[in-house]
């Protein structure tokens, strides 16, 4: 087999191009996601707390400044992410999920006695506990 056909047989396998797929739908994702996070949900906690951006934050030890201001801003921006990515996508998807693994009712296996009211077996035609006949 030639070189060309073994790399073509590799490219053109299933799990090769769904991870093709899942790279670039992941990339858009992520933009969307960045997006959502710095257009929208930023500007909102700025509003609140009226800070727009952090990272001007700094202090200084013996002449060596310290910009933590940039750390919160990534931290800020980490927990903005995970939890729009939790509450617009995982949750919803958690739902469809749950929703189209709803299986039908089993049938029943056992039924009541007209007499006492026990659960006994379909099949049954006497009660287990009280030996009446059953229909």
């Amino acid at each position: 087999m030639s070189i060309l056909k073994e790399f073509k047989q590799f490219l053109l396998r299933g799990n090769v191009v769904d991870l093709a797929v899942g790279v670039v739908v992941g990339a858009a994702f992520g933009s969307v996601v960045t997006a959502l996070v710095k257009d929208l949900l930023t500007p909102l906690i700025a509003a609140v707390a009226r800070v727009p951006d952090f990272s001007d934050l700094s202090f200084t030890i013996r002449g060596s400044q310290f910009m933590y201001g940039d750390f919160l801003n990534a931290i800020i921006s980490f927990l903005l992410v995970a939890a729009a990515i939790f509450f617009f996508v995982v949750k919803p998807i958690n739902l469809l999920v749950k929703r189209a693994r709803q299986e039908p009712p089993a049938d029943p296996t056992t039924k009541k006695c007209p007499e006492c009211l026990s659960e006994i077996p379909i099949s049954a035609k006497r009660c287990s506990h009280c030996a009446q006949p059953v229909a």
